[in-house]
Protein backbone atom coordinates (compact mmCIF):
# COMPACT_ATOMS: atom_id res chain seq x y z
CA UNK A 1 0.00 0.00 0.00
CA UNK A 2 1.29 3.39 -0.68
CA UNK A 3 -0.79 6.74 0.08
CA UNK A 4 0.41 9.67 -0.51
CA UNK A 5 -1.37 13.01 -0.71
CA UNK A 6 0.31 16.88 -0.16
CA UNK A 7 -0.46 16.78 3.31
CA UNK A 8 -0.24 12.89 4.40
CA UNK A 9 2.71 10.64 4.88
CA UNK A 10 3.44 7.68 2.35
CA UNK A 11 3.59 4.29 3.49
CA UNK A 12 4.52 0.83 2.40
CA UNK A 13 5.34 -2.38 3.65
CA UNK A 14 7.77 -4.85 2.11
CA UNK A 15 10.30 -7.23 4.21
CA UNK A 16 8.44 -6.99 7.45
CA UNK A 17 9.11 -3.36 7.66
CA UNK A 18 7.47 -0.12 6.97
CA UNK A 19 8.60 2.58 5.35
CA UNK A 20 7.80 5.77 5.71
CA UNK A 21 7.91 9.50 3.87
CA UNK A 22 6.41 12.49 5.79
CA UNK A 23 5.03 15.32 3.89
CA UNK A 24 8.18 17.31 4.81
CA UNK A 25 10.51 14.94 3.35
CA UNK A 26 11.64 13.04 6.01
CA UNK A 27 11.85 9.13 5.90
CA UNK A 28 12.28 6.16 8.18
CA UNK A 29 11.38 2.67 8.29
CA UNK A 30 10.55 0.34 11.41
CA UNK A 31 10.44 -3.34 11.90
CA UNK A 32 6.85 -5.71 12.53
CA UNK A 33 9.13 -7.24 15.10
CA UNK A 34 8.35 -6.53 18.71
CA UNK A 35 5.39 -4.58 17.90
CA UNK A 36 2.72 -7.84 18.89
CA UNK A 37 -0.28 -6.67 16.82
CA UNK A 38 1.83 -6.28 14.01
CA UNK A 39 3.78 -9.53 14.48
CA UNK A 40 0.54 -11.37 14.73
CA UNK A 41 -1.26 -9.59 11.87
CA UNK A 42 -2.33 -10.93 8.37
CA UNK A 43 -0.71 -9.70 5.32
CA UNK A 44 -3.58 -8.10 4.45
CA UNK A 45 -4.29 -6.49 7.70
CA UNK A 46 -0.62 -5.09 7.64
CA UNK A 47 -1.40 -3.11 4.34
CA UNK A 48 -4.99 -1.87 5.69
CA UNK A 49 -3.55 1.53 7.21
CA UNK A 50 -5.47 4.97 7.74
CA UNK A 51 -2.73 7.53 8.00
CA UNK A 52 -3.53 11.12 9.12
CA UNK A 53 -1.54 14.06 10.28
CA UNK A 54 -0.86 11.94 13.61
CA UNK A 55 0.34 8.74 12.62
CA UNK A 56 -0.81 5.47 11.73
CA UNK A 57 -3.93 3.18 12.52
CA UNK A 58 -4.36 -0.34 11.31
CA UNK A 59 -8.38 -0.43 12.16
CA UNK A 60 -8.05 -4.61 12.11
CA UNK A 61 -5.88 -5.13 14.86
CA UNK A 62 -6.72 -2.11 16.56
CA UNK A 63 -3.11 -0.66 16.79
CA UNK A 64 -1.91 3.33 16.32
CA UNK A 65 1.46 4.36 16.29
CA UNK A 66 1.93 8.36 16.24
CA UNK A 67 4.63 9.85 14.15
CA UNK A 68 6.27 11.69 16.99
CA UNK A 69 6.54 7.91 19.07
CA UNK A 70 8.11 6.53 15.67
CA UNK A 71 10.62 9.02 15.71
CA UNK A 72 11.69 8.54 19.37
CA UNK A 73 12.36 5.02 18.14
CA UNK A 74 8.94 3.44 19.81
CA UNK A 75 6.92 0.84 17.34
CA UNK A 76 5.12 -0.24 20.55
CA UNK A 77 7.66 -2.90 20.80
CA UNK A 78 8.04 -1.60 24.90
CA UNK A 79 4.52 -2.66 25.83
CA UNK A 80 3.60 -6.10 27.29
CA UNK A 81 2.13 -8.73 25.24
CA UNK A 82 -1.33 -9.21 26.21
CA UNK A 83 -2.35 -12.89 27.27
Amino acid sequence: MNTLTEDKAAVSFADSRFNVRLPNDVSFSFPIAGNWRLERATPEQLVHIEVDEDGLHWPDIDEDLSFAGLLRGDWGQYVRQKT
